[in-house]
C-alpha cells in the first residue's frame, strides 16, 4: 500500500465522486489534504469528515486563477510545502454535436482544460524549489475513445491529454512528475447527471460493471507515492477493459 505519511496533496473538485473518495483515500494513507472545492462549505463539510488534523478547506473555483493563489497561499501558510497536485474537478456535457452551444463548449474549456494549466502553474514554482512534486491529471478515455453525443468534452480531454505530456518534459528535469489517469464508465452523479446510462454502458465492459471512485483513488495514490518514482508522463487507463474493443 503506498505511503503518503505528511504529504500535502492539493485535490480539486474534492467534494464529491471522485475527488472526495481520493481525498478521503489520501487522508487513509496519511496525507495532508487540502479540499478544494468551489462552495468553501462543501470543503469544510469534507475536511470535518476526514479531521481537521488530516486536512485544510479551501475555496478553490479552478476557473479563477484568484482561487488558485489564495489556495496556495493558504496551503504553503498552513503545511510549508505542497508534495502532490490532483487535478479532478470537471464536468460532463453529453450532447449532439450540431446541438452544442459555444457557451457550453467554452464551459468544459475552461473547467476541464483551462484549470488544468492553472492548477500545473500555481504549483509549480513551489514544487521546483524543493526539486520534488508529483501532478496527477484526471482525465478521461474519452481523450482518446470519444462516446457518442459528447464531441466538445472529448476535446477538452483530449488537450489535457497532450498538455499532461508536455508538462512532464518540461518539468522533470526539476524532480516534478506528471502523469495522467483515464477513467472509463464510473459510477458518480456527474455522469448520470450528464445523461450516461451507467448500467447500459456497464453491458459492454469486460469486467462487465462500472468502476468506483475507490477506483480511480488507488491509483492516484500510486501515482502520488514513490512507488511510481519513474513514471513521468504515464497514462494509466482505469476502464474494466472498455476501450480494449468487444467481448460480444
Amino acid at each position: 500500500m503506498p505511503n503518503l505519511k505528511d504529504q500535502v496533496v492539493l485535490v480539486t473538485g474534492a467534494n464529491r465522486g471522485q475527488g472526495k473518495s481520493i481525498a478521503k483515500h489520501f487522508a487513509s494513507l496519511g496525507a495532508k489534504v487540502a479540499v478544494g472545492a468551489r462552495n468553501f462549505e462543501n470543503a469544510e463539510v469534507l475536511s470535518l469528515e476526514i479531521g481537521e488534523d488530516k486536512s485544510l478547506p479551501v475555496q478553490l473555483d479552478v476557473t479563477k486563477e484568484a482561487d488558485w493563489t489564495a489556495a496556495m497561499n493558504s496551503i504553503i501558510q498552513t503545511y510549508k510545502k505542497i508534495d502532490v497536485l490532483i487535478n479532478n474537478a470537471g464536468i460532463f456535457i453529453k450532447k449532439p454535436l450540431l446541438e452544442t452551444t459555444v457557451e457550453d463548449y467554452q464551459q468544459l474549456i475552461n473547467v476541464n482544460q483551462l484549470s488544468v494549466f492553472m492548477g500545473i502553474k500555481a504549483v509549480a514554482p513551489y514544487m521546483k524549489k524543493q526539486q520534488k512534486g508529483s501532478i496527477i491529471n484526471n482525465v478521461s478515455i474519452s481523450s482518446f475513445a470519444p462516446i457518442n453525443h459528447a464531441a466538445a468534452y472529448a476535446a477538452s480531454k483530449a488537450a489535457v491529454t497532450n498538455l499532461s505530456k508536455s508538462a512532464a518534459i518540461e518539468l522533470g528535469p526539476k524532480g516534478i512528475r506528471v502523469n495522467s489517469i483515464h477513467p472509463g464508465v464510473i459510477q458518480t452523479n456527474m455522469v448520470s447527471d450528464g445523461n450516461l446510462n451507467v448500467n447500459e454502458e456497464a453491458s459492454a465492459i469486460p469486467l462487465r460493471r462500472a468502476g468506483q471512485p475507490h477506483d480511480i483513488a488507488q491509483v492516484a495514490a500510486f501515482l502520488a507515492s514513490e512507488e511510481s518514482a519513474y513514471c513521468n508522463g504515464a497514462e494509466i487507463v482505469v476502464d474494466g477493459g472498455l476501450t480494449l474493443g468487444t467481448n460480444v
